[in-house]
């Protein structure tokens, strides 16, 4: 085991939005990529969408995967959405749980799986306010924004959260 492994303060990140199939799975990859770089293992991410309309089974974006590929992260394709009422699991082996906006929390936080999680939405992490708004329906722009918004508050958080621990 590295000494940045037993270091990171985190073993396991659940990231929530919608539906799972555009914002959250940019999260993951974004995520992963930090971990690698960083030498960072022993640390499971995984997402997974809370809205009235996540449905099990759905493809990640291709928008997702196009402005993801832009910037050398490839997502895979053969991603399937998770529907977090019916993966109630998820949340609770997650030790953290960061959410694309406030309503994200909220709803988060109706499940009982969720108490004591921190839980932080991606602009908290940063030490920001705001949410990162859904891309769908905004084209490739739309798709490119909420990803550079996901990754500059990313690299905020984790940096403090590299400092904090010295890792």
């Amino acid at each position: 085991m590295s000494s940045r492994e037993k270091q990171f303060p985190y073993k396991s990140i659940l990231v929530v939005c919608s539906v799972n199939t555009a914002r959250s799975p940019m999260v993951v990859g974004f995520l992963k990529r930090f971990l690698a770089d960083n030498d960072i293992q022993g640390v499971k991410v995984f997402s997974g969408g809370i809205s009235s309309h996540a449905r099990d089974g759905m493809l990640t974006s291709l928008d997702a995967r196009l402005v993801m590929e832009e910037i050398g992260i490839n997502l895979p394709e053969n991603y399937l959405s998770i529907d977090l009422k019916k993966h109630r699991d998820l949340i609770k082996r997650s030790d953290l749980i960061l959410t694309l906006t406030e309503q994200h929390k909220e709803e988060i936080k109706n499940f009982d799986e969720s108490k004591g999680k921190e839980i932080l939405t991606l602009k908290e992490i940063a030490e920001e306010t705001g949410d990162i708004g859904d891309p769908s329906m905004k084209e490739l722009a739309g798709f490119r924004q909420a990803r550079n918004e996901i990754k500059t508050c990313l690299e905020k958080g984790l940096k403090k959260i590299l400092i904090l621990f010295d890792i």
